[in-house]
């Protein structure tokens, strides 16, 4: 163990999590417990979906997630951008799949305790955002009537066990759907509007069955929970569970001086709104305006939870109900992305930006004004060693 290690353990002894005889006020001991799994509740039922627990539909959605011939060109899954060894996500700074897409594929660990989903928040379920790049050309690029032609073909004993019969096929056009080519689209149009319903169904509940997948991918324990366990009971953090005179410093500058907990709290260390501050445009590709377009597309998604697909009750439907709409504050405001184990995912922020988190750290120092809109970050003012010290922590959260 380096001797700085060990002299925090024994030091910890005597004043719990500190290192010269510092220990922590009881301000911090909550803000600590507060961003401590430990804290992290169930996640609660999905009153839209009515599978979101079932374990038959859960294995059904983990077999339609990694098959490849959900995809046009049958060469895209679901993992190919939720790499399961790569905590969900790519490695990459713009997600890949048929085509290249404008931002960077997110994590799915804890993705059931959101709220709105993808760095806009377009969709307002897990389910409905599931659907979403199975019809975008440059992610799946399939169509809804080739999907329940599929299901039909390859997996209708399975879909029907869980969600009853399938719809009467014959005739179907091969490929039709209100996002693919003009051809695909006017042949989509063709369609009586029962059919269209029906089909709808269908690829609702393939929406579904990957939601009642991603639902049981959660967080792993990391060392900072280890540590805040520790000091929640009154122990002295010891092995794996102690943290450095550096990472302890990150720490307390994590939930004081540079402000990071405002945005990323909690045990998922997300607030789950969307913010603007300051980052730059992503290279090479079009004006990204975020939650402001994402907005429309919510309230405009057939899936969301006022549409005619959504299970249960419309009383469930509160925050699409009080959406926030056409404020100035929503232009170029993207999604707080979960701090947990971010350290080993670079590059980062939605565009993939920066390189490194030292380079994040930075940006916020400077706290540069946007491309676009009004930035809520501030400057931030801090030395080289408190600057390593923040990048040190924010290691501890995914070892």
């Amino acid at each position: 163990m380096p001797w700085r290690r060990l002299l925090c353990v024994v030091l910890a002894a005597v004043a719990l999590a500190g290192c010269g005889g510092d220990s922590f006020s009881g301000a911090e001991r909550a803000a600590i417990a507060s961003l401590s799994l430990a804290t992290l509740r169930p996640v609660q039922p999905d009153p839209t979906n009515r599978f979101a627990d079932d374990p038959r539909a859960a294995a059904f959605g983990a077999t339609l997630f990694f098959e490849a011939r959900l995809s046009r060109d049958g060469q895209v899954a679901c993992a190919n951008c939720h790499r399961i060894d790569r905590q969900f996500q790519d490695d990459l700074p713009f997600g890949v799949a048929v085509g290249e897409t404008r931002r960077r594929t997110m994590p799915l660990a804890g993705v059931a305790y959101n709220a709105w989903f993808f760095w806009d928040g377009r969709r307002d379920s897990l389910w409905a955002q599931a659907l979403a790049p199975l019809e975008d050309p440059l992610e799946h690029a399939g169509t809804r009537a080739g999907y329940a032609q599929f299901i039909a073909s390859a997996y209708r004993e399975r879909y029907e066990r869980i969600f009853g019969p399938l719809p009467d096929l014959t005739g179907l056009p091969a490929q039709a759907g209100p996002l693919g080519t003009p051809p695909e689209r006017a042949a989509w149009e063709a369609m009586p509007e029962p059919r269209r319903d029906a089909i709808d169904g269908v690829f609702a509940n393939l929406g579904k069955a990957i939601a009642a997948f991603e639902r049981t991918i959660n967080p792993a324990e990391t060392r900072f929970d280890r540590f805040a366990a520790a000091v929640s009971e009154g122990r002295a953090p010891q092995g794996d569970a102690a943290l450095s005179p550096d990472e302890i410093l990150g720490l307390r500058l994590f939930i004081g001086k540079a402000r990071c907990s405002t945005c990323h709290n909690g045990p998922l260390m997300t607030d789950g709104f969307f913010h603007n501050t300051g980052v730059p445009p992503a290279p090479g590709k079009p004006a990204d305006l975020g939650r402001e377009e994402g907005v429309p597309l919510v309230l405009a998604d057939p899936f969301n939870c006022l549409g005619r697909h959504r299970d249960g009750a419309a009383d469930a439907c509160g925050e699409l109900r009080f959406i926030v709409k056409d404020a100035p504050e929503l232009k170029r405001a993207f999604k707080t992305p979960s701090l947990r184990e971010a350290a080993g995912r670079p590059p980062f922020m939605h565009g993939g930006q920066f390189k490194t988190l030292d380079e994040v750290v930075l940006h916020y120092m400077r706290a540069p004004q946007p491309a676009e809109g009004h930035s809520e970050a501030k400057p931030l003012l801090l030395s080289e060693r408190e600057r390593t010290a923040l990048v040190a922590f924010l290691k501890t959260l995914g070892e």
